[in-house]
């Protein structure tokens, strides 16, 4: 069965709107404390730029072997560049991405010692977008959405996805007869209702819906309000090293275990999840089955330190395991 999806990736194509980062990782050790302040001394020994948020949503698209196009903004300095260059040396379609004059290409920077994070520096304009530039990105919207077989949202609050752009982009893709898969912020969370799939993660499923989830009770509650009120086919609440809930409605949630022996780092398993279902979905698999497949990937993604994406041999060989 799996292997029928996996086959189907191929012939999938996801369009990607949402915030476009780069992820910066520098990698050290560390043998002593700094006599200036109570701070550990980290000694470099490599820096690693990687493809981040919206554009990691890509990268594992990419790797799982599916096609995909990235739509979003970047500024007219070096990262947005380097970011432009990636997408294109991979064969991405980048004529959805629109450079802004002044803006700060959003930056995380890692510091990592020990395959520990010691702190994380943060570079980014979250302003919405110029007129000229949503106009611009509107217009490609507005003609393109048709030529895929579904949507990615991937929202890291940036000031890209606004309540106009979310609403229209929903709409257009309904009226396409498009899914729409949404990983939501906070702020915007219940724009994105009427989406096909929601996939927020725990932390923010509790305070959306109000409730603090901590047992199997509360993330029932929890999961039955969300669906309720974001009015969408099915919500994938992640957990982490816990996996998975997935609602639907009139049933009784459906809890799936992670399969991962060691989680090392959570960072962009979220991508990984949504990135996997759209291409399962897109080949014609069951929700249960996309969901499935999603968490057989982001158990491998956990066990990977800093940004990391899945191949389809890596998920051929952990489902043969697991089988």
């Amino acid at each position: 069965m799996f292997e029928k999806i996996l086959k189907g990736f191929a012939k999938v194509e996801i369009l990607v709107i949402g915030d476009i980062m780069m992820d910066r990782f520098i990698w050290g050790k560390v043998s002593r404390i700094s006599p200036e302040a109570p701070v550990p001394v980290v000694l470099v020994e490599k820096e690693t730029f990687l493809l981040g948020g919206a554009a990691n949503v890509v990268n594992n698209i990419h790797s799982l072997g599916g096609k995909v196009s990235l739509c979003g903004v970047v500024g007219d300095d070096e990262t947005g560049q380097k970011i432009l260059n990636k997408l294109t040396e991979m064969g991405i379609g980048i004529h959805g991405i629109f450079v802004e004059q002044g803006r700060q290409t959003t930056v995380k920077t890692r510091i990592i010692a020990h395959q520990q994070q010691l702190v994380r520096i943060d570079r980014e304009t979250t302003d919405h977008l110029s007129r000229s530039t949503f106009r611009n990105l509107s217009e490609f919207l507005k003609t393109n959405v048709e030529g895929y077989h579904g949507i990615i949202l991937s929202d890291y609050g940036k000031g890209l996805l606004t309540r106009e752009l979310i609403r229209s982009t929903i709409r257009k893709a309904r009226e396409a007869k498009k899914f729409v898969l949404a990983d939501p912020k906070l702020k915007n969370f219940f724009l994105y209702k009427g989406a096909t799939v929601v996939t927020p993660n725990t932390a923010e499923a509790g305070v959306a819906s109000g409730i603090p989830i901590d047992d199997f009770s509360s993330l029932r509650k929890a999961g039955k309000i969300l669906l309720k009120r974001l009015r969408c086919n099915v919500l994938v609440i992640t957990r982490g090293e816990e996996g998975m809930a997935i609602f639907e409605p009139h049933q009784e949630p459906l809890l799936v275990p992670t399969v991962a022996k060691e989680v090392y780092d959570v960072t962009g398993a979220g991508d990984t999840v949504i990135g996997t279902m759209a291409l399962a979905l897109g080949a014609g698999a069951k929700v249960i089955d996309a969901a499935n497949l999603a968490n057989f990937a982001a158990g491998i993604v956990v066990a990977k330190v800093g940004t990391a994406t899945v191949h389809q041999e890596e998920l051929r060989k952990v489902i043969r395991e697991k089988a």
